[in-house]
């Protein structure tokens, strides 16, 4: 819950101007009526000690304080703004999950009826196996043979993309992968990249025309892979539990190869400039490396690094 607090109140009503303009009170404080699409946009970073606003109207949210009737910030973040509620969303913390959620995991142990999953949280997730598609149906009972085969389904070390279906009374957020679009990952690369930079989207699923398959984890794993055609058994009741379950990667050609390099290089040289990461982005990003011929090595140089930021923040 987000915990907050009024304004202390004080003996004459203070309009906005007269308390931006106290002398105790510093001339670059945010001008939060200026960001009408502050949501958006929101990409203004604040460092601990900042102040915020002084405005009496603003209440305070996670990540700030009240010292003399100003709103400071407490940890290093991005600020935003709900209504009248003021909070800031710490750059370094771990995955706060939501029901709905997708998310990209690594499974850490094995335990009876259930795996245990790291997605980035502060504690392990939990995948029962009542909660996976089994041979023979989707639908079917769980028997104790498929206990037995926890191991030929997900085996420590392995990465899944799942959702978020509930929660434990600890805390621990319990995990689906009831759709053939979840399951496990294969023919590709894992980013890991702060929470925070990634954006709720439509879809988590993206296709980039390189021949690369994205999926952005909602909890900063990022699955880069090639690209798969979309399962047409999905929504019926059988399916190949061999292909879903196989540890083997497809064989991947070099240019597919050399695409998922550069679409790698390319998140982590944004997200290194604290750029949230949407679809769009991400499409011009590799729009403008292509265009300028820029090689997977060239975009580990700060340079090329840094003109591709300018580039397609530009106007932004």
């Amino acid at each position: 819950m987000i915990s907050f607090a009024s304004f202390p109140s004080k003996s004459h009503e203070i309009t906005y101007e007269e308390a931006r303009h106290h002398p105790n009170v510093k001339d670059d404080l945010m001008e939060f009526d200026d960001y009408e699409d502050f949501e958006s946009s929101g990409s203004r970073l604040t460092c601990p000690g900042e102040t915020l606003t002084s405005s009496q109207a603003y209440m305070r949210g996670h990540g700030t304080y009240v010292d003399n009737e100003e709103v400071i910030a407490s940890v290093a973040g991005t600020i935003e703004r709900v209504n009248k509620l003021v909070t800031v969303r710490a750059i370094r913390s771990r995955y706060n999950p939501e029901v709905g959620d997708l998310v990209v995991g690594r499974i850490t142990e094995v335990q009876p009826r259930r795996w245990k999953v790291d997605a980035h949280s502060r504690q392990d997730a939990v995948l029962m196996l009542s909660s996976v598609n089994l041979p023979g149906g989707v639908q079917r009972r769980k028997l104790e043979s498929d206990e037995l085969q926890m191991r030929g389904f997900f085996e420590e070390g392995d990465l899944l993309v799942a959702e978020v279906q509930a929660f434990f009374s600890d805390g621990a957020m319990s995990l689906h992968t009831r759709s053939l679009k979840y399951g496990k990952l294969r023919n590709g690369q894992l980013v890991v990249v702060p929470p925070i930079l990634v954006r709720r989207l439509k879809s988590h699923f993206l296709t980039l025309p390189c021949g690369v398959d994205l999926i952005l984890g909602l909890n900063g794993y990022i699955w880069v892979s090639k690209h798969v055609k979309e399962n047409e058994q999905e929504g019926e009741e059988g399916f190949d539990a061999e292909a879903v379950y196989s540890n083997v990667n497809d064989e991947i050609d070099e240019a597919t190869r050399t695409a998922i390099s550069r679409v790698m290089h390319i998140i982590r040289m944004l997200t290194s400039h604290f750029i949230p990461l949407t679809d769009t982005l991400l499409l011009e990003a590799y729009e403008w490396a292509i265009e300028h011929e820029t090689g997977v090595r060239d975009l580990l140089q700060q340079d090329f690094g840094d003109a591709l930021v300018a580039s397609i923040t530009a106007g932004r």
